[in-house]
């Protein structure tokens, strides 16, 4: 452990030990030195209220436990649990007195657009809880993956952040794989009819992605995939878990998260460019979605302040 700790003052030399939040619930991710990546080993005495963030966080408690609360469940985290919160999801931390996890902050952003990806974000739509329990045929894998991507961001390798991403994709692959082979997907489906659905419905999540913004039905959708408005609702729902409708409102809701940021964009702008078709929709939307409407999200995030 002390050689872990050396690593993390001297590749973490650039960030204070401190995590920047706003005042409504945002953090700012500091990145190690402007790269997408920043895993810090944190033994600090300090709780974190409900915020959240761009990045993708991973927790994994070393020594004690942590606590993490996500839509009013507590994840109760030891020594070889793993948590993964994908981007946008409100939680707050919890420490013991002492302790200590290390914490991975890393801006998936620049392989959201590989191909099959759109599946694997629908896979990670909630807080992912990993442990020998919960993903007993993955976990020695997604386990190990993480400890080589801790290794190499404390190793100051030149090439760092390019393993660690390899890394990344890796652990993907296995979450994503696990999802198909776990939930046994159109099981009532032939396997070949199995693997053509999913081909589509990969297709189809690609589609959504590229093409938020426009004005598309459930019946364009599944007509142009050769089903029946009835068929292509169901095999939607197994494979995302939620219904057409749902899955494209959250989408764009995403989307207008990010473009809130924004203070040049005005709150019309940003429903036109989230893909909803108009302003008095999205106010409802979003605040069915989020408890507030996104003037008050905005304003909620506009004042920065320090905790740690």
């Amino acid at each position: 452990m002390t050689e872990d700790r050396m690593d993390f003052n001297s590749v973490n030399s650039d960030f204070p030990g401190t995590r920047t939040i706003q005042s409504g619930s945002q953090e700012l991710v500091s990145y190690h030195q402007s790269s997408a990546v920043r895993i810090w080993c944190n033994d600090i005495f300090a709780d974190f209220d409900p915020h959240w963030h761009t990045a993708l966080e991973i927790l994994m408690p070393e020594e004690n436990w942590y606590d993490a609360i996500i839509r009013e469940a507590t994840y109760h985290l030891v020594p070889g649990d793993i948590l993964l919160i994908p981007s946008g999801e409100l939680h707050a931390l919890r420490a013991p007195e002492k302790g200590v996890r290390y914490v991975f902050l890393l801006n998936i952003s620049p392989i959201a657009n590989l191909h099959g990806f759109s599946s694997i974000e629908s896979v990670m739509d909630g807080p992912l809880f990993i442990n020998k329990n919960t993903y007993p045929h993955i976990y020695d894998d997604v386990y190990h993956i993480l400890l080589q991507m801790r290794n190499e961001y404390f190793s100051e390798n030149e090439f760092a952040e390019l393993a660690i991403f390899s890394l990344l994709l890796n652990l993907f692959i296995k979450l994503g794989n696990n999802h198909l082979n776990s939930v046994n997907l159109f099981h009532n489906a032939r396997p070949y009819k199995q693997k053509e659905y999913i081909n589509k419905f990969n297709n189809v999540m690609e589609y959504i992605d590229a093409h938020y913004m426009d004005e598309f039905t459930l019946d364009d959708i599944a007509s142009a995939n050769g089903f029946s408005k009835y068929h292509f609702s169901r095999l939607f729902k197994q494979y995302t878990g939620y219904s057409f409708c749902s899955y494209i409102c959250r989408r764009r809701i995403k989307i207008a998260e990010e473009l809130l940021e924004q203070p040049d964009l005005s709150i019309t702008e940003i429903a036109m460019q989230s893909g909803f078709p108009s302003i008095s929709t999205f106010n409802r939307v979003f605040r069915q979605q989020k408890n507030c409407s996104p003037s008050e999200y905005r304003e909620k995030n506009s004042h920065a302040i320090v905790l740690g």
